[in-house]
């Protein structure tokens, strides 16, 4: 055997440039990376999705797979899909994110809040539903308006943000 005539440095060197190599190939498989450039001011909302709402929701550009793959093993807990499912406008995002989804069942409310509610908002409205199927009669969601945050939500998050810890009140 060809093994067997190797010098035990060949021999050693051959095995861990082996287990290197599987090594790599394990680690890099099923990796994802949130797809949102760093520079794209909906980076910070990718980043966020990622990091609060992948466990339970789908959705590629953020590197999220909570959701179930088949609607028959899906449990309670499973999110929608936000790859396939539309949501727009923004204003529907953050009533979702204050109100734990639309049924108030499972999704815990205010998982994310004040500007950082506005980020997450704002990413999944812009890249939800992108990868849909075409259905007859129905409009595709890149067609659809992300639309705005009004003035009235932003002000109260602003305040917020400027006002004085609790406990630092002046003489």
């Amino acid at each position: 055997m060809i093994f067997d005539r190797m010098s035990r440095s060949v021999r050693v060197l051959l095995l861990l440039s082996a287990s290197i190599a599987a090594a790599a190939l394990a680690v890099g498989c099923g990796t994802q990376h949130i797809s949102v450039p760093p520079s794209s001011p909906l980076h910070t909302g990718a980043v966020l999705f990622s990091q609060r709402c992948s466990g339970c929701h789908t959705l590629s550009y953020a590197a999220a797979n909570g959701s179930a793959p088949n609607v028959r093993t899906a449990q309670a807990i499973s999110g929608p899909n936000f790859n396939v499912r539309c949501e727009r406008p923004v204003t529907r995002v953050l009533y979702a994110i204050a109100n734990g989804g639309f049924s108030g069942a499972y999704m815990p409310q205010n998982i994310v809040v004040g500007q950082d509610a506005i980020e997450v908002a704002k990413f999944v409205a812009t890249y939800a539903g992108r990868q849909a199927p075409k259905v007859t009669r129905a409009s595709l969601c890149i067609s659809q308006p992300v639309g705005t945050i009004p003035l009235s939500v932003l002000q109260p998050i602003a305040a917020a943000a400027t006002a004085a810890p609790a406990g630092n009140t002046a003489p």
